[in-house]
């Protein structure tokens, strides 16, 4: 087992295949799976002193952890409102599931500082709904590779404060972005309604989430970026692309059409193929 303060990468985590499968496993947890997780979650006294540990100043990636705790407060933000009509479980019985999720997530990473017994007491209630680990990543859809490479170059948009070839390509995304804006929208609400009739509007969540990630990187050589509204309209056009390609299965042509066109230049985007 590590010794504490050792670990300083995920890439260098003892535990990473069993991070890496919770990881994957979050933006595909089902409806019918929360009141399983619900139901199997406990607070006494062993399990609270095993968190505890988990979340210790001297528990590896600690502050990583917490980041995964705020990814998944994001994707599972309706189910907590209940408000959207396909919101199908109690919010209450999501939000005990969702302490199951965050005990799991604690666990896996704390897994070089706990006991066998602690970490099985934190991992129990999501190993009774997921035995072995189901997806290695998750599914981006028929055209995941081209996700991933659109996801990809939003970092690289990033450095456009001191990057001329970024600053231009982020002003030319900008302009794009005023052209057929309520056909892109009509058209982003009908791939969303594929997204929740084809379960992946978690997915869809963890997409977007990336993407705001990718843009929103801090340079450090750089003053922050001011130009929130231009970015957050770049932002909107390069995630929608990827949200239209996550169901490219599932809705027409001339959608994804429509919601890839403005980024074409970024990467190949080819339907079907990729």
């Amino acid at each position: 087992m590590a010794r504490r303060g050792t670990v300083a990468r995920l890439e260098e985590h003892p535990n990473l295949s069993e991070i890496l499968g919770v990881l994957a496993q979050l933006a595909h947890v089902a409806d019918g799976d929360l009141p399983l997780l619900a139901e199997a979650w406990t607070n006494d006294a062993f399990v609270a002193d095993a968190r505890d540990v988990a979340l210790s100043p001297d528990s590896p990636l600690v502050l990583e952890v917490l980041a995964a705790f705020e990814a998944v407060d994001a994707l599972f933000e309706e189910d907590l409102l209940g408000e959207a009509a396909y919101v199908t479980v109690d919010p209450v019985v999501t939000t005990k599931a969702l302490k199951a999720v965050r005990d799991a997530l604690a666990g896996v990473y704390a897994r070089p500082v706990l006991s066998r017994t602690d970490y099985a007491a934190l991992l129990r209630p999501w190993r009774a709904v997921y035995p072995q680990a189901t997806v290695d990543e998750p599914d981006l859809g028929p055209q995941a590779e081209t996700v991933k490479a659109l996801l990809s170059v939003l970092p690289r948009l990033a450095v456009r404060c001191h990057d001329a070839d970024s600053r231009a390509l982020y002003d030319s995304l900008v302009d794009r972005s005023f052209v057929d804006e309520r056909d892109r929208a009509g058209a982003r609400d009908t791939a969303f309604q594929a997204a929740v009739l084809t379960s992946r509007r978690r997915v869809w969540a963890l997409v977007r989430r990336s993407g705001a990630e990718g843009l929103s990187r801090p340079c450090y050589d750089c003053s922050p970026c001011t130009d929130e509204r231009d970015a957050a309209r770049v932002l909107a056009l390069c995630v929608d692309a990827a949200c239209a390609l996550l169901v490219a299965d599932a809705v027409p042509d001339d959608l994804i059409e429509l919601l890839t066109a403005p980024v074409r230049s970024l990467i190949p985007l080819q339907r079907g193929g990729i």
